[in-house]
């Protein structure tokens, strides 16, 4: 089945973009209304025109030569109300609509499970929140306006024509279907390309975002003009994509406006004879040519209505895709009041997609409570895989974990990741204080001495005091202001913080120096006894303290024990450590 096949319709996506309207219907209808009062005046100004020369032009009539002229001003002043009441109401719901998807689309990304993430670059994920469902608002608000006023004025128009003479309003009818085939044939075209205009500002986004976090990289290696021609083989991707679908957006007028003509020739003639015959007065020939003119600027948006709506709708279907991702898992109910701390992997095994070499092969151990184990392997042996799926970022297929002998899949998934604080090599910090970075989640309502606690213990109020602003200072993007091992010790902070029974170090002191890391595992050595640690470092003074290793080979235990035992093996561990420089030792 091919992509467009599985794309719901038209129909389905525009209803559910209006059950978002639901809540705001009050203003929506107040915006229908003004375009109701607005289409009716269109009408009465061609109406108009009939009395205006029979009467007042031809029939000399002072006082209808009076009334017209004061018609009028009330008709427009009547219609620019309308219209301003419909365009701020109608705004206002679109602006409403998509701020609540956006807001219901990253509570869905906040539950997507780590797959999701895998699948989906951060390029990707920011032009669905910024581009494409900004394009929604030509779906809930022009394309709205445009079928609701303009299908009006048409129809109010089409009576008018009727009125006046029925003849001829039937050939003007009678060119309806030669319009929608038009408008049928391009809006399969406009959905196709917007679709391919949405990917295009998606790949935008991802270059972008690559170039923004490696500028260093591309500086360094000379990577300037590698990165210049993908990018502009990308813009001009869009290019030509935003160039098609406006040149067949563009073609439907042209198309529509030669279909009208034939109509309006074949009118004039027929409206010629009448007047020939005495059937028609003038007021009528000039009320109905200004009915027709009026309602071609009308019919031309109405089939332009379709570069608004396929934009929507596209817009809609990746809004409504995400909104639909399957979230984590979480059918647990067992509570953790007060964990133990006693970790079991048992028979685990784990691929990230299939077809993938295995990242784990039946993986078994048991991690006794207030035990400190170290992970060691070469990249890619599965130590970051084990730490990711205690706490449940991935699930795994086989295999079982257990926490205080209960399996991870019966606990509720917030008890369970109450239970872990993380400090991993890639600092996560927010765009805001030291203190909220610390005191963040569910440690929010910490109190001044528990942060201070907190930071001391993680060696971090040296440099905190030293600052302005103390706590209270604003790091910036991904804490851009402090250097890395200032943020690690603000992480290890946040996670002391928690007092979680189980601490889970993946490469925490990566980004420290020898002095700093130093006065870190101390701190680290006094918390130790109170939870379970998992350590996975490359640098020996860490492992070297741990009561257990765990040497990891391409997902796999090939060794076990602690330091000295594993040493006197002269196996794979023993490798690994004469392989380390004599400065990363311990003495």
């Amino acid at each position: 089945m091919n992509q467009a096949a599985k794309r719901p319709s038209d129909t389905h996506l525009y209803l559910r973009l209006l059950r978002h309207v639901r809540p705001y219907r009050q203003v929506f209808l107040l915006s229908l209304l003004g375009m109701a009062v607005l289409a009716a005046t269109e009408p009465v100004k061609a109406w108009l025109l009939q009395p205006m020369l029979d009467e007042a032009f031809v029939g000399k009539d002072l006082r209808m030569s009076v009334m017209v002229p004061v018609y009028l001003v009330l008709l427009f002043t009547l219609g620019g109300i309308a219209a301003f009441v419909s365009d701020a109401a109608m705004n206002w719901v679109a602006n409403r609509v998509v701020m609540d998807l956006r807001v219901a689309m990253f509570s869905r990304l906040l539950d997507a499970p780590g797959e999701y993430f895998d699948r989906h670059g951060a390029g990707v994920l920011v032009s669905k929140f910024t581009y494409d469902v900004s394009q929604l608002k030509e779906a809930a608000t022009g394309a709205v306006t445009i079928l609701v006023r303009d299908s009006l004025t048409v129809a109010g128009l089409i009576g008018l024509l009727c009125y006046i003479d029925w003849k001829m309003a039937l050939i003007t009818l009678g060119s309806t279907p030669f319009i929608a085939w038009i408008v049928v044939v391009i809006r399969r075209r406009l959905r196709d390309l917007s679709h391919r205009m949405q990917d295009t500002m998606a790949d935008i986004n991802q270059a972008l975002g690559e170039c923004i976090e490696g500028q260093r990289i591309i500086k360094l290696y000379g990577g300037k003009a590698q990165e210049e021609e993908r990018f502009r083989r990308i813009v001009n991707a869009n290019r030509l994509f935003s160039m098609k679908f406006a040149n067949a957006a563009a073609a439907s007028g042209p198309a529509v406006q030669e279909v009208a003509v034939l109509a309006l020739a074949a009118i004039i003639f027929i409206a010629a004879r009448e007047a020939i015959d005495g059937m028609l007065t003038v007021g009528s020939f000039a009320a109905f040519f200004a009915a027709v003119g009026l309602m071609l600027t009308p019919l031309k948006r109405l089939v332009r209505v379709n570069e608004h709506i396929q934009k929507g709708l596209a817009a809609c279907e990746t809004a409504f895709a995400l909104m639909d991702e399957p979230v984590e898992p979480d059918a647990g109910t067992s509570r953790l009041p007060g964990s133990r701390g006693e970790i079991e992997f048992r028979h685990l095994k784990f691929q990230y997609r299939s077809g993938h070499a295995p990242a784990l092969h039946d993986i078994s151990f048991i991690i006794q409570p207030g035990e400190t184990v170290a992970l060691v392997g070469a990249s890619g042996s599965g130590k970051t895989t084990l730490a990711a799926l205690l706490p449940r970022f991935y699930e795994a297929p086989r295999g079982s974990i257990f926490l205080d002998g209960v399996d991870v899949h019966d606990i509720a998934l917030a008890d369970l990741r109450s239970a872990i604080a993380l400090v991993s090599q890639d600092i996560v910090l927010f765009d805001n204080t030291i203190r909220n970075n610390i005191a963040y989640g569910a440690q929010r309502s910490a109190t001044e001495a528990e942060v201070l606690a907190a930071a001391t213990a993680a060696h971090a109020m040296a440099f905190i005091s030293e600052l302005p602003e103390g706590l209270d200072t604003r790091l910036g993007g991904r804490g851009i202001r402090l250097s890395g091992g200032q943020r690690q010790r603000i992480a290890l902070a946040r996670a002391l913080l928690k007092q979680a029974p189980i601490l889970i170090l993946d490469e925490a002191t990566s980004a420290l120096d020898t002095e700093s890391e130093r006065q870190i595992q101390q701190a680290l050595a006094e918390i130790r006894h109170q939870r379970t640690c998992i350590v996975i470092a490359h640098r020996l003074s860490t492992i070297e303290t741990a009561d257990r290793v765990i040497v990891l080979d391409r997902g796999r235990i090939v060794e076990t024990g602690s330091h000295q035992e594993l040493l006197r093996l002269q196996g794979a561990y023993a490798n690994f450590y004469h392989a380390v420089p004599q400065p990363e030792r311990r003495a």
